[in-house]
């Protein structure tokens, strides 16, 4: 009886990583490159890119050359810049919708 009530409850074995984890611990982070500069901010992980906000543009990041330094995102080798807008514009069309705001005009109370 003993035996069947610790079977009950003991806890389940998590499992180790999983992908929407390591998804969720790459966004919000500082992005920079290998000499230091910051190039963003990370926003999310898309297919095999990490998509990031630098000013006002997004770029598309593979992220087989980024690596996790603390709290902070570092972009192995130089980054082909055209390219990376190209990724990060690709991403913002098909999954990015951005929330407008009601203008003033038309908000009643």
């Amino acid at each position: 009886m003993v035996h069947l009530i610790c079977l009950i409850l003991k806890k389940p074995a998590r499992a180790k990583h999983s992908e929407s984890f390591e998804e969720d611990s790459l966004s919000c982070r500082f992005v920079i490159d290998g000499f230091g500069i910051r190039i963003g901010e990370s926003i999310t992980v898309y297919n095999d890119l990490l998509i990031v906000k630098a000013g006002k543009v997004y770029l598309g990041i593979p992220l087989k050359h980024t690596e996790v330094q603390g709290k902070k995102i570092v972009v192995k080798g130089l980054i082909d810049q055209v390219k990376a807008k190209e990724l990060g514009e690709t991403w913002r069309t098909t999954v990015y919708r951005e929330i407008k705001q009601p203008s003033e005009e038309t908000h009643e109370c």
